[in-house]
Parts: C-alpha cells; structure tokens; sequence
C-alpha cells in the first residue's frame, strides 16, 4: 500500500477484521475508491483480551502488547492478501493498526471532512447480537461521516447451509448446489 501524506482528498476508511465480511466490505471499499479516485484506508482495530480495564490490571498485558500488535498486522497483511493478491492495494492510501474497540477507533478514523465509512453488516445470529455488539451498527448511529454498510456475499448463506449438513452429516444434492451457484450473479 502506497504511503500518503495527509490531504484533502475524500478517503475511504473500511474496518477489517478477516471475516468473510470484511473482506467483503474491503473490496467493495477498494471499488469505491477507484470510481471515485479516492485514498483507500483499511483499518484493523484490536484491544486486549478482556479490553483496556482488565489489561491495566495485569503488568503481563503490557509485555504482551506488541505482540497483539504483531498479530493484529499480520491479519491485515493476511486480509490484504486474501483480497488484492498482495499487501499492494494499487490505490493511494495507508493501512492502519488501531489499539482500541472496533467500532470507536473506526469512527474517530472516519473523523475528517470528506471520509466515508465502509464496514460489513448482516449475517448475525441472535445469540451473536446478544453477545457481542455490532460494529456496523455502531458505525450507522454514531459516525460524523457517511457510512457504506455491505451486505454480506450471497455464497456466505450457501456455504453455511453446507456446514449445517455437514455439522448433521446429511448428504449433500450436488444438482441443487450447482443450480444455486448457476443463478448467482456475474462476480458475486
């Protein structure tokens, strides 16, 4: 990714995590930007197990700190990689490792005039939602900016209907998946 200094220019923060839908989000951010001739700005954010408070607790958490660092920037590179084929995204730009809550540390990213939020939404379960708190939805009610919210790929619901036959060891209709996939739209 091409080093950039700071400017006018719109850009587009995207939150990555690795998850199937923020590689989703990554590309689709990464779209944007060449349509619009924008900087792309992918941003992993990351905390210590149990968050600030329990890591101020534990002086082991301050010598582990850079190795979470360490492991939060190889999951970038890897998300880079899974997306673009190289850590080179071919668009101006800079890819960004933030100590923090992802929904936070990508809005006060998000935060100059011009940027726009790209993050991946969709997909949750219930006992996800109760879990652990949305990110997207973070993002949608508190950023100054414009949020682009992506859906997730229409091959995640396949793909997770195929683990739920496997995790049932049913036996899987190969004729209906081909169907599927033959009805699914160029590039999807």
């Amino acid at each position: 990714m091409s080093e950039s200094r700071p400017s006018s220019a719109t850009r587009l923060v995207v939150g990555v995590s690795g998850s199937p839908g923020s590689l989703t989000a990554l590309g689709r951010a990464a779209e944007e930007a060449r349509r619009r001739g924008a900087e792309l700005w992918p941003v992993l954010a990351w905390e210590p197990p149990g968050g600030d408070p329990a890591a101020r607790r534990f002086p082991a958490a301050a010598v582990m700190a850079e190795e979470w660092d360490r492991l939060a920037r190889e999951r970038l590179l890897k998300a880079l990689c899974d997306v673009f084929g190289s850590t080179d995204t071919g668009l101006p730009g800079h890819a960004l490792v933030v100590r923090g809550a992802p929904g936070p540390a990508l809005v006060r990213t998000a935060g100059r005039e011009g940027d726009i939020l790209v993050v991946g939404a969709g997909g949750r379960g219930r006992l996800r939602r109760a879990l652990w708190p949305s990110v997207s939805r973070y993002c949608l009610a508190r950023a100054a900016c414009p949020v682009l919210a992506v859906p997730p790929s229409p091959l995640r619901a396949a793909l997770a209907a195929v683990h739920r036959r496997n995790a049932l060891r049913l036996p899987l209709d190969m004729a209906r998946l081909q169907r599927e996939f033959e009805s699914l739209p160029p590039g999807a």
